[in-house]
């Protein structure tokens, strides 16, 4: 079974910083071949993509981010990471890590979600 357990949440001013973090596990889960990705949910909206990163260390990002936040991976500790700086208030949402097989569309895992409050 796969687990996707996110961390690094919390209260921040605007302006300020956070670093999400998502450690997979499983005995099965060739983390590093999948497509990894971080995703929100605002009260009242859709979970919409922030980031994702390739095996290939390709990354993509949702316009209203870029430039301010970044992904990256380490394959090594099966972890993926989310820098986000300049938070906005319109960030605020629950943060999903999410893990995407490259070939098999049913292959496709959430974790629980790390909430983000930007307030001042």
């Amino acid at each position: 079974q796969v687990q996707l357990v996110e961390s690094g949440g919390g209260l921040v001013q605007p302006g300020g910083s956070l670093r999400l973090s998502c450690a997979a596990s499983g005995i099965t889960f060739t983390f590093s071949i999948y497509t990894m990705g971080w995703y929100r949910q605002a009260p009242g909206k859709e979970r919409e993509l922030v980031a994702t990163i390739t095996r290939d260390r390709n990354t993509n990002y949702a316009d209203s981010v870029k430039g301010r936040f970044t992904i990256s991976r380490d394959d090594t500790k099966k972890m993926v990471y989310l820098q986000m700086n300049s938070l906005k208030s319109e960030d605020t949402a629950v943060y999903y890590c999410n893990a995407d097989h490259p070939y098999y569309s049913a292959f496709t895992y959430w974790g629980q979600g790390t909430q983000v409050t930007v307030s001042s």
